[in-house]
């Protein structure tokens, strides 16, 4: 299991996965497969550009197991935050997870931000145990989730 760092000229390979992702597990995303399949070739290029962030994906050969993203948003104060973890029905419970966290780990440390940052909706159960393992601990930020507020989810954060 190899995991890629993409740039611009992947631009399919994300959207591929990126609304294979959006189908699979719509309730953990915060945007919709519609508005994403409407995104032109110039939308994907930009989103990879190196300056917005980490993209990543996990691949064995031709076979994509899973994707996560990071950024730096303005409002999280130097830490980075991981956004589009996803891994693939048949990967799941295989480590490919593991190998995503890590890398979104890696990116930050090589910027030395502060910490690295996720939002996990309360009811995933599966999701926090993985990010447990890599080190993370709620921090008591909340909100409602967005396509549900009904729902609750947390912020956790893991500094270097």
């Amino acid at each position: 299991m190899d995991v890629q760092r993409l740039g611009p000229d992947d631009w399919e390979l994300w959207r591929d996965v990126r609304l294979a992702a959006l189908a699979d597990s719509p309730e953990a995303f915060s945007s919709t497969l519609e508005r994403e399949q409407a995104y032109g070739e110039s939308r994907w290029r930009e989103w990879l550009e190196p300056a917005k962030g980490l993209k990543a994906v996990a691949r064995e050969e031709q076979s994509v197991a899973g994707t996560a993203g990071v950024w730096v948003p303005e409002d999280r104060d130097g830490a980075g935050e991981l956004f589009g973890m996803w891994v693939h029905p048949s990967w799941r419970g295989r480590g490919v997870g593991d190998r995503l966290v890590a890398e979104a780990l890696a990116w930050v440390q090589q910027r030395d931000l502060k910490a690295l940052d996720l939002w996990v909706v309360g009811a995933n159960a599966a999701a926090e145990r993985l990010y447990t393992r890599h080190g993370f601990r709620r921090t008591g930020e909340s909100q409602p989730y967005p396509p549900d507020p009904s729902i609750t989810e947390y912020v956790m954060r893991r500094e270097p």
